[in-house]
């Protein structure tokens, strides 16, 4: 059975593009377009891995991330920030709030996907 991964983010055309890419490699996509969207449909919805957007309305990546791990199904799974955001002191506090990796936009599918492999091994 294909893992699932759900991606969330403001823009529709990320997104689309990250959908396009894990779909394309046999993983089953479900999308979120804000933090608040995303933790209202994993709460009723188990996937293998999410990869989310630092920078949102309504909910930011880093809440999000916080949010989920308070969830005992979601306390062990792969999360991915995939944002513009690249200073250390960023990533750093993506890191204490439970992120597992961090891919900077823009960025390149096979890139995306060896990030979403070794993390779902």
């Amino acid at each position: 059975m294909a893992k699932k991964i759900m991606t969330v983010d403001d823009s529709s055309s990320v997104r689309q593009m990250v959908g396009l890419t894990l779909k394309g490699a046999g993983y089953d996509v479900s999308e979120g377009v804000d933090g608040q969207d995303a933790l209202n449909k994993l709460k009723t919805a188990q996937v293998d891995m999410v990869v989310t957007d630092l920078n949102m309305p309504n909910m930011d990546g880093i809440t999000l991330i916080r949010e989920l791990r308070a969830l005992p199904q979601y306390k062990f799974t792969p999360i991915v920030m995939l944002t513009t955001e690249s200073q250390a002191t960023r990533k750093q506090e993506g890191k204490s709030a439970g992120a597992t990796g961090w891919i900077v936009k823009p960025f390149k599918p096979d890139q995306l996907l060896g990030v979403v492999k070794k993390v779902l091994g």
